[in-house]
């Protein structure tokens, strides 16, 4: 798609229209539907532009890292994206959910803390762990599904990968972690296997601020771009053992430690 002669408003829309498009009709995008976004400011400018055009209500957020040197450049660690209510599963004990993603795109599950802000909140960026603590009232366990109709979203970089949602398509909201508010969030040691095989172990203290940390950012950046969170919302705090390729019919399972286990197949996108 070219974009010469446009404004940043107009190549904003432009990108956000053909990423919508191609999500709706589970159509695969063989190169990048526009100019690459230059820097963050860019890369969110489309993305609020396609949650408008979307139209489906937004239940949460996923939080990802941008790793060194970009985020030197980019003046941030993380990056965020939305994560709409109808791509949302709730997994009991023993259920194993199929989770769609883009055939031919990009194709990732995620072991991630799953935080949720409590509805009510003031606006107040809080500036420690203590006091974000207080402003959450459930964490679960959880499996991100990253994938886009893109395939190069994570290769071209973090404001590309911002600018389709984030790379995000789903979210599998496991049991409640107990006696969370007691626990230390980043000495839980989690695991991730592919068809039964480790895939990636590690814990949250690797990233960044931890799980707590990926909140404050949230709050930060959804405040700026001028959201309302007074009714509360998750938040995926990021991938624990790492962004793990997947592709259809494979399993996944998260294990975090003796507190639980998260598990769901990989399914393919249809169009609507």
């Amino acid at each position: 798609m070219a974009t010469m002669g446009m404004d940043l408003t107009e190549q904003a829309m432009a990108v956000a229209t053909a990423f919508v498009a191609a999500r709706r009709g589970a159509r695969v995008l063989d190169s990048y539907p526009g100019d690459r976004p230059a820097d963050l400011a860019q890369a969110y400018r489309i993305q609020d532009r396609a949650i408008v055009l979307d139209g489906r209500a937004v239940a949460g957020w996923k939080v990802g890292r941008i790793n060194p040197p970009d985020d030197a450049r980019l003046g941030a660690d993380r990056l965020a994206g939305p994560i709409f209510a109808d791509s949302v599963v709730r997994a009991a004990a023993g259920d194993v959910p199929a989770m769609p993603v883009f055939a031919g795109g990009f194709a990732a599950a995620e072991a991630e803390l799953l935080l949720h802000l409590a509805p009510g909140w003031d606006g107040t960026l809080p500036t420690g762990d203590a006091a974000t603590r207080a402003l959450i009232d459930d964490v679960r366990l959880g499996i991100e599904i990253a994938s886009s109709p893109y395939g190069g979203i994570n290769a071209d970089g973090p404001t590309v990968t911002a600018s389709d949602f984030g790379n995000n398509a789903g979210l599998v909201i496991g049991g409640e972690l107990p006696n969370w508010a007691d626990l230390d969030l980043c000495t839980i040691v989690v695991r991730t296997e592919v068809d039964g095989q480790l895939a990636g172990e590690a814990t949250a203290a690797t990233m960044l601020d931890g799980p707590y940390g990926a909140v404050r950012f949230l709050l930060a950046n959804l405040t700026a771009r001028g959201f309302d969170l007074s009714a509360g919302l998750w938040v995926s705090t990021g991938a624990i053992t790492g962004v793990h390729q997947v592709t259809t019919g494979q399993h996944v399972a998260a294990t975090f430690g003796p507190h639980g286990a998260v598990h769901c197949t990989i399914g393919v996108a249809r169009g609507v």
